[in-house]
């Protein structure tokens, strides 16, 4: 079984042990609702306990291997993309999970990319909400 699996898998079962397990100490995460990516295990885990309750009727569609592509540290790992379906607030998500894994075949960098623009928005706001229920980030001062 492959890293993209063990994680494809980890999802399913929102087993975040497992994910512990194959997430490097420094990975990044790439969103599309924030402009600077999550850092470091314990960010990473925190938020995906939040994706794991936001998304509704999660479910991976499609799965590409990639044997090497170029990760934002400019270096060539392997790589994996793992297409997906889900409803945020009423609104259906498509997406994609870009994984580059390091030597040892964990996640080291993750790129999430969603469409429509409203399904952005929508997870954005969830998102947001949750991180803060969670104390993961400060609530935004009240304007």
């Amino acid at each position: 079984m492959t890293a993209a699996d063990r994680f494809r898998a980890a999802v399913d079962k929102g087993d975040l042990a497992a994910l512990d397990e194959l997430f490097t100490e420094d990975i990044r995460l790439y969103s599309p609702v924030k402009f600077t990516p999550f850092e470091g295990k314990p960010m990473v885990l925190g938020l995906f306990g939040v994706l794991l309750r936001t998304f509704e009727d999660f479910h991976y569609v499609g799965h590409h291997t990639g044997t090497a592509s170029t990760s934002s540290d400019g270096t060539k790992s392997p790589s994996a993309v793992l297409v997906f379906r889900a409803e945020v607030n009423g609104r259906q998500i498509h997406g994609i999970d870009l994984l580059h894994f390091d030597d040892a075949g964990r996640i080291k960098e993750f790129t999430v990319m969603v469409r429509p623009q409203s399904a952005v928005q929508a997870l954005g706001e969830a998102v947001l909400s949750g991180l803060v229920a969670d104390g993961l980030i400060p609530a935004p001062a009240d304007l």
